[in-house]
Formats: structure tokens, sequence, C-alpha cells
């Protein structure tokens, strides 16, 4: 049932001219001026798209993005899906099953996190070496998961070094810190306690967010090396916990947005 959907939706973006693209992107919270960049050639909103999860947050736009950037043909994800919405994590993953039914080879992704490693400031970016999945489930946890590759994904380096170390080197060149660490994905979609954030700095986690590890996993099986970046909107010091403000976040990834989209850019251009 779930090979036939998912032919379905590869099928339908097909025909719509969604042909061959080079690299699947996913683009997080506050974090979509990337689309600018990109000379578009289709658009189609998920509602339209077989099959596919519509995005319920109201900062995630919905949208699946097909054009050139840096002279590479991408498709990106405007809008992702998150456990917390009430979808299961096949739901969660299905966009990133689909770029690669489509034929990526490479895969970004960026997303908004909370810095738990505190000398890490509001509007940093950290590259993702490693990762704790605190989500409670497993997106290659269901009957006929091996149908798609081996359910048993090594998980020694799902992040790929390769692309981590152009990435250093890109924000190198242009003069961008760019911090490297550890980030645990949670449940959500409330935050976290000042006791929840002193386990996590317990298990020397640098940044916490409700996404991207799922998304990561499924890359891991389906073998497509992947990089992942957080823009860090709001600091989790527990002995100095503030009111956590949703518009101040999506501002502060606003504002760090232009570093992501060199990077980004850059790395296409590589690639």
């Amino acid at each position: 049932m779930k090979q036939q959907q998912l032919q379905e939706t590869i099928l339908f973006l097909k025909n719509k001219g969604l042909e061959n693209p080079e690299i699947g992107i996913v683009l997080g919270t506050g974090l979509g001026k990337l689309i600018d960049e990109i000379s578009i050639e289709i658009e189609v909103p998920y509602s339209e798209i077989p099959h596919f999860p519509e995005a319920t947050v109201e900062f995630h736009s919905g949208r699946l993005i097909y054009g050139t950037i840096a002279g590479k043909k991408v498709i990106v994800m405007s809008g992702r899906f998150h456990f917390y919405e009430g979808y299961n994590l096949w739901e969660v993953t299905y966009g990133i099953r689909t770029m690669h039914g489509l034929g990526i080879t490479n895969l970004l992704i960026s997303n908004a996190a909370g810095a738990i490693n505190l000398s890490y400031k509001k509007g940093d970016m950290m590259l993702i070496e490693d990762h704790i999945n605190l989500q409670g489930g497993s997106p290659l946890a269901f009957k006929g998961a091996k149908d798609f590759g081996n359910i048993f994904a090594d998980m020694l380096e799902p992040y790929s070094k390769k692309l981590n170390t152009q990435l250093k080197a890109i924000a190198k060149q242009n003069d961008i810190h760019l911090y490297e660490g550890v980030y645990a994905s949670v449940l959500g979609p409330q935050l976290e306690t000042r006791a929840e954030y002193r386990m996590l700095q317990i298990l020397e986690v640098d940044a916490v967010g409700m996404s991207t590890v799922p998304e990561v996993i499924v890359a891991k099986q389906l073998n497509i090396p992947c990089c992942a970046v957080s823009v860090l909107t709001d600091e989790c010091d527990p002995k100095n916990l503030q009111p956590i403000d949703i518009e101040e976040i999506i501002a502060v990834a606003g504002k760090a947005e232009p570093k992501m989209i060199t990077l980004f850019k850059e790395l296409i251009s590589q690639l």
C-alpha cells in the first residue's frame, strides 16, 4: 500500500515536470527566503499532491518548489511535517522519500533550534554533526519498512562528513561563524521545562528542536548523503529561563537566514 501511494505521488510530480532534481532541500521555521534565490520552474502546493501530508503549522508554507540555483536542479520542501502535528513518522518523512524517488543525490536540511550549549547565542548557527533521537519513535519502524531499504540503517555517520567538511570551509571563506554540535530532537510542541533542559545539558546536547532527525534517519536508509544546519533562535539556560515568544524566534531566524543562504548556495555550486 505504502509503495503504491509513494509511486502515485512520484508519478504525479514527474508528470508535472519535476524531472531529475540533483539536490533536495528542507526549509525550517523562519527560513523560507532561500526560495528567492531559486529560478523557479514549477511550484506545487502540498494540497494538490496525491497522498502528500499538508503542513499545518502557520509559519510553514506547504509547497514543493522545483527550479535552478547555482547551476543545479533542486527540489525544495517549503514547509516540513512534524510528529507533533499528529502525523505518524511515515507521513513526517514522506517528502524525503518522494524527493528520493524523483532522483535527488544530496539532501540539505535547515531548522530553527534552541541553544542548550550556553556558549552559543541567539542568532548563531550550528552544523549538526550528530544527533540524539528523543521523539520516542523511528520512521523505519513500520510493517513493510524493509521494502524501502535496510531497516537496520547504520548511524555511525548520519551526517555526511564530506558535506560537513565542505560547509565548514565555506563558512570560513565567508567569515561566517559556524559551530558544530549535537542536536536532540524532542516531540514537542510544548517547550522544555527547566528540568528537561538540565537533562539535555547532562546528555551533552548542544541544540534542541522538534524536527530533522526522522528526515535524516530516512535519508540514511535511502543512502542519500545529507547535512543539516540549525539556526539557534533562543537560549535555553535553565538557571535563567525566559518565556518563549514564537514571533521573536521567527525574527531571529530571519536575521540569521542570509548566512544560511550563503552556506547552502555555495555548497550547491560545489556539488
